[in-house]
């Protein structure tokens, strides 16, 4: 409904706690701080953030370990020798406190989700975002209703990778569909978002991951530890890279040479993430009617979120990793 500048009932607090990075290294740079807490401005929105994520696009934020072709850009962007924003963190799941003058997409109390883009912030107890979706400030939808607020974060940023780069690759129904890195965030959202528009999916991944990716629906897996190629003749209409050029394999590039003719090779590489509210809503209906399920694979405390993040460096999870704010 339309709201006018409503304000929660609630004494709004003052100050709240974050995860602030003076400068850029390990996860130990990584250090929960009182802070001033926000207030919203016209056109915003205040949430009070409950659960937050460990992506990999924090990994690389914090430690600035991007490929050498991108450290310009990255640092222009985001932080010559430190953090421009010291305050981590892309994606969250909450509930609206408070809303500034201006506001009519949501009513305080609604529960949200969304990405914070380039100005980061959602390691923290409270955040506020504009209601218009803005490739710096990032993008707000309403949570969806089946999942708790930990699976919504896996939601937004595995489902905003799978659905933008799956629709771009301009799937068929019966296409052959390969998706190297089918058992991480996005590639779990990928192998359930192919397979309901009609591809038949082989699934890329590691030993311990192979029975999860097919409960998920591929037909046929694929581990990069055991095997250097495809099978022999196979030829695949769509391979989705779902890890990006820093990591490879063998099996990789073998797969990168079985596309079939006019098959096209994607990866989360190519181009900026597109954050879209229109898309969090995509991936909500998608959430809420079954079509496809978050998986998470492990949730921490916020005062464990260097070893949450030390989890993730490590490359071995499954699905989302949740960090519980409140």
């Amino acid at each position: 409904g339309r709201v006018r500048g409503q304000v929660s009932q609630m004494t709004a607090p003052t100050t709240m706690t974050a995860a602030v990075a003076h400068r850029y290294g390990p996860p130990e740079v990584l250090q929960l701080c009182s802070v001033r807490a926000p207030t919203p401005g016209s056109g915003e929105v205040r949430i009070r953030i409950l659960a937050s994520a460990v992506t990999a696009s924090d990994i690389f934020i914090r430690s600035a370990r991007v490929s050498p072709r991108l450290q310009v850009p990255f640092r222009l962007m985001m932080g010559v020798s430190r953090p421009r924003r010291p305050i981590l963190g892309f994606v969250f799941s909450g509930v609206i406190d408070q809303a500034g003058p201006r506001t009519r997409r949501f009513a305080v109390g609604a529960e949200v989700y969304g990405a914070t883009g380039f100005s980061l912030g959602a390691y923290a107890q409270f955040r506020c975002m504009p209601e218009r979706d803005s490739r710096w400030r990032g993008c707000l939808a309403h949570k969806p209703r089946t999942v708790t607020h930990e699976g919504a974060t896996a939601a937004a940023y595995g489902g905003l990778l799978a659905v933008q780069y799956v629709d771009r690759a301009a799937i068929h129904p019966g296409d052959h569909f390969l998706i190297y890195g089918a058992s991480g965030t996005s590639g779990t959202m990928a192998v359930q978002y192919a397979t309901s528009l009609g591809a038949r999916v082989t699934a890329v991944c590691s030993t311990a991951n192979l029975d999860l990716v097919r409960s998920l629906g591929a037909s046929e897996v694929l581990d990069y530890t055991e095997v250097t190629e495809p099978p022999r003749g196979a030829r695949y209409a769509v391979v989705l890279d779902c890890v990006g050029g820093l990591k490879t394999s063998p099996l990789k590039t073998a797969c990168r040479s079985a596309l079939a003719p006019g098959g096209r090779y994607v990866s989360i590489d190519d181009g900026r993430l597109g954050l879209s509210s229109a898309r969090l809503d995509q991936i909500a209906r998608l959430v809420d009617a079954g079509v496809v399920t978050p998986v998470l694979g492990a949730t921490y405390p916020f005062e464990q979120l260097v070893e949450a993040h030390r989890f993730v460096e490590a490359g071995h999870k499954r699905g989302g990793v949740a960090v519980r704010i409140a």
